[in-house]
């Protein structure tokens, strides 16, 4: 049984686009259960959910027997915690707000081993490695692991084609919400100023051999960045789904009268 190639990557480098949700509950349980509804991939949040390595763990542990490939986001670029979350099993990382090619470099290097980077060399109390049952383990892992960058400033999209450059950039995901915000468009991914724009970088990202991606729930809007050449796409995330799915049962019943009205937005 081969536990160590990356099937994402894989994907990404043969141009077959993946779809994915992205996972905020910071649960075992629903991770697992939407783990078999037929996503290419899963995205752990450590940013703006309340995810730490420990939590991580056990949603890698859930999904590990489903063939959706679980993508981790890390709070930070932080060579501390991306080695921590490397070694409990991880093998492709979001990197959150790169805003030029140093960075993105630093992201590459903490995901390596040396002498190709930095990362420290802790098999045996990995999970990573199946505790060094995986053999080759330490010279095949840096050929798997996959990095994606995402870039979702005005400063980031003018450093786009150095970042571009870095060797180990397996693909690129460009951050509606911020993006829309640091263009003075906040709430409004859907500004012309900002769809074309990130029309923009998808062509670059795609012309530079690299894979495209963003997150987008509504489907039109995601349909249109698949045919641009989009090739990893969240269309929703689970809290969201929870709760607007949640109000509307609560409503058709009557049960939320009393309630605010939700405010409607653009970005998730």
């Amino acid at each position: 049984m081969d536990r160590l190639t990356n099937k994402f990557k894989q994907a990404l480098k043969a141009g077959r686009p993946q779809i994915g949700l992205w996972l905020g509950l910071c649960s075992s349980y629903s991770a697992e259960l939407v783990a078999g509804a037929g996503f290419d991939w899963l995205l752990i949040d450590g940013e703006h959910a309340p995810n730490n390595v420990q939590t991580i763990l056990s949603q890698l542990q859930a999904i590990a027997p489903y063939p959706s490939h679980p993508i981790v986001r890390p709070p930070w670029n932080d060579l501390v915690i991306i080695k921590q979350l490397l070694d409990v099993g991880a093998q492709t990382l979001l990197i959150p707000l790169i805003q030029n090619a140093e960075q993105a470099y630093e992201a590459v290097r903490a995901t390596r081993y040396p002498p190709e980077g930095i990362r420290g060399v802790g098999s045996a109390l990995a999970r990573a490695s199946h505790w060094n049952r995986i053999p080759d383990y330490l010279h095949r892992a840096n050929d798997e692991i996959c990095v994606l960058v995402q870039v979702e400033t005005r400063e980031a999209l003018r450093n786009l084609p150095e970042i571009l450059e870095v060797d180990g950039v397996d693909g690129v995901f460009i951050g509606p919400a911020d993006l829309s915000s640091d263009m003075g468009f906040v709430n409004n991914p859907q500004h012309p100023e900002v769809k074309a724009a990130i029309e923009q970088a998808i062509a670059q990202i795609k012309a530079a051999g690299k894979a495209p991606g963003i997150l987008m729930s509504a489907p039109d809007v995601a349909e249109h960045y698949l045919k641009l050449g989009a090739l990893f796409v969240a269309v929703g995330i689970d809290t969201t789904l929870l709760a607007r799915s949640a109000e509307a049962l609560a409503a058709r019943f009557g049960a939320s009268k009393d309630l605010p009205a939700t405010p409607s937005s653009d970005v998730y």
